[in-house]
C-alpha cells in the first residue's frame, strides 16, 4: 500500500513562540476533500472550523485511517539555526517518526512508499518522491489538513504558554506582531519565548 503524506508550517512569522510543522499521511486513494468537509487553508479558517476539522482528523486516526504528526521548533532554535534550516529539520525529522505512529516503526519503504506533497517552498529530504505547490494549502486538502494540524497545535500550545507569561497576552494573538504585544514588549522586555532575531523586523 502506497501512502500520501501532506506537508505545512504554522507560525512562521509570529515575534514569539515555536514554529510548527504538520504531517498528514492516508493512504492513497483516500478522498480527503470529502472525508473533511469545509478543510482549506487554515489561515482561511474560523478557530471554530479549523477545531472541528481536527477533531474529525483525530477520528479518523482512531480508526485507523490516518496519521498525522506536529513537531516543533524552539524559538532558541530558531534564532540560532535561522527559520528555514529549523523547517526542514523538522521536516526531516518528521518523516522518519510519522510511520513509527502509523505501525510498529514500519519505515515508508517498507510500507509500499509514499508520495510527499508540500506547501510553498518547503522541501524534504532528497530521497523522497515529493512535490512542492505553490498555495498547496489551499489547493490541495491533504496539504490543507497538515496546515490545520500545525495551526490548532500550536494555538494551544501558545494559549498555555501565556498562563506562564501572562503580561503578553499569546493567547489572544498566538505570538505574531500586534499593537498589543509591541506595546507588551516595550513594557516587559523580552522573554525565553521570543525569537530575538526577529524583533528588529518589527521595530
Amino acid at each position: 500500500m502506497r501512502f500520501i503524506i501532506g506537508v505545512d508550517e504554522a507560525g512562521r512569522g509570529p515575534l514569539a513562540g515555536p514554529v510548527a510543522v504538520g504531517l498528514v499521511m492516508v493512504p492513497e486513494g483516500f478522498d480527503v476533500a470529502r472525508e473533511f468537509p469545509g478543510v482549506k487553508d487554515s489561515k482561511k479558517m474560523t478557530e471554530k472550523k479549523r477545531e472541528e476539522v481536527f477533531g474529525m482528523l483525530e477520528s479518523r486516526v482512531a480508526a485507523g485511517d490516518a496519521r498525522f504528526i506536529v513537531e516543533m521548533g524552539s524559538a532558541s532554535d530558531i534564532d540560532e539555526h535561522g527559520i528555514a534550516a529549523v523547517i526542514r529539520s523538522i521536516i526531516a525529522r518528521s518523516i522518519t517518526a510519522l510511520p513509527s505512529t502509523y505501525r510498529n516503526q514500519i519505515p515508508i519503504s517498507a510500507m509500499g512508499g509514499a508520495r510527499i506533497l508540500l506547501d510553498g517552498g518547503l522541501r524534504a529530504p532528497e530521497e523522497y518522491e515529493q512535490e512542492t505547490i505553490i498555495h498547496g494549502d489551499a489547493l490541495v486538502p491533504i496539504i490543507s489538513l497538515a496546515s490545520v494540524a500545525a495551526k490548532v497545535t500550536r494555538d494551544r500550545l501558545m494559549v498555555e504558554l501565556a498562563k506562564e507569561h501572562p503580561q503578553y497576552g499569546f493567547d489572544a494573538h498566538k505570538g505574531y506582531g500586534t499593537k498589543a504585544h509591541m506595546e507588551a514588549i516595550r513594557r516587559h522586555g523580552l522573554c525565553a519565548l521570543h525569537r530575538r532575531s526577529f524583533i528588529h523586523l518589527a521595530k
